[in-house]
């Protein structure tokens, strides 16, 4: 016989989602897809399995090493199980969309599974929402999108919300304008990310990358440091002051904080020339990411592909739920057999979850049993 208990497990990183949490997730979505709507975002859905090819190249491809993979009986090609839903909005904004008119404004939600977690994240499968601006990158666009995932975030109740910029391409660019080997480039990024003080000293030019390391944190303090670090290029003074002039542009206030680290690469794999973390006072890890993209067009006929520049941001609403965040549980009013369909709709406009008695017996103890605070007798709502 099977053990009921072992019918409840799930595999590592996989859950179910109950009472009220699934309704709060689904309540965020709503207001955050309604919050995208009203700044024109249009939505799009996508399969959860597609043939792993066309997940792991071009269109901002996903790592293999995050991909569950089986075989279409019907194709017989490899397919694969999203892990990431950006990679798929950039193909369908790269072919079915290709005839739209740019910028081209998309949003998505849906659920995504990876092969592991990470340290911050454990869950396998969790929820993916956000929205992506298709043809243009510049200064401008990526304030409208950080500013979209700012104000979508406050939006969905949070009391504090950072975003931290970094500068994914910025450290190779410092190294071509100093002559450096890519191994040395290497070492740099990995010792920033790391924020190995020790083997920053060790480097060549270490006192431009001390300063890189030193101007972690408010835009003000970044720009200063920067401008006084000797040998600095000048690149890093120009990419500062683009940031400045974008940080200007987003939503002021008090419940939004804004740094940089502009020696960060770790994590901003497929991002150019900007990219962001969001996170949320009282939720573990970040609740969001996005930035600058390239998508890699397909060849058609003669031509070749090109490139299409693209800025977005993702979210990730298991957090916000497991803080508690959108759960607002309605009052459940349990109503006695007999009691007439009118007095139903009545009590269902006044804002109660109604519950019908199915059979009889006690009143109180039914609406007990179905987790009723309230029942109500024909005449009137007494607690239970």
């Amino acid at each position: 016989m099977t053990d009921s208990l072992s019918l409840g497990l799930l595999p590592e990183g996989l859950r179910d989602v109950l009472p009220p949490q699934a309704e709060a997730e689904a309540r965020l979505l709503r207001t955050l897809l309604d919050h995208l709507a009203s700044y024109g975002y249009e939505r799009v859905g996508t399969p959860l399995v597609e043939f792993e090819e066309s997940l792991t190249r071009g269109f901002g491809a996903a790592r293999a090493s995050d991909l569950f993979r089986l075989t279409d009986p019907i194709s017989q090609k490899p397919l694969a199980v999203r892990s990431d839903v950006t990679g798929q909005i950039a193909r369908v904004a790269a072919t079915r969309l290709s005839h739209y008119a740019r910028p081209l404004r998309l949003s998505y939600a849906g659920p995504v599974l990876r092969i592991k977690g990470s340290q911050l994240r454990a869950d396998r499968q969790f929820m993916q929402a956000g929205a992506e601006l298709i043809g243009a990158d510049s200064a401008e666009a990526v304030a409208e999108i950080a500013g979209l995932a700012l104000s979508g975030l406050l939006g969905l109740g949070l009391d504090a919300v950072n975003i931290d910029f970094v500068l994914p391409d910025l450290i190779p660019a410092i190294g071509a304008e100093l002559g450096l080997e890519p191994v040395v480039v290497a070492a740099a990024s990995e010792a920033l990310d790391a924020k190995d003080a020790a083997a920053v000293a060790a480097l060549p030019h270490a006192e431009v990358w001390r300063g890189l390391l030193e101007a972690t944190g408010d835009i003000a303090n970044a720009e200063a440091v920067i401008a006084r670090t000797p040998g600095m290029p000048a690149i890093a003074r120009e990419r500062l002051a683009v940031l400045a002039k974008l940080v200007q542009e987003l939503p002021q206030d008090a419940k939004l904080g804004v740094t940089v680290d502009p020696g960060e690469t770790r994590g901003f794999a497929y991002q150019t020339w900007i990219g962001f973390s969001l996170f949320a006072k009282g939720i573990r890890g970040e609740v969001g990411r996005g930035g600058a993209y390239v998508i890699r067009k397909p060849a058609t006929g003669v031509e070749g592909g090109g490139e299409e520049p693209a800025v977005g941001f993702s979210l990730y609403l298991d957090g916000l739920v497991e803080a508690g965040q959108g759960v607002e549980v309605m009052p459940r009013l349990f109503l006695a057999l007999g009691t007439s369909s009118d007095d139903a709709e009545r009590l269902r406009a006044e804002g109660w979850a109604i519950v019908r008695a199915l059979g009889d017996g006690d009143t109180a103890e039914a609406a007990r049993a179905q987790r009723c605070s309230h029942y109500f007798d024909g005449r009137k709502i007494q607690m239970v």
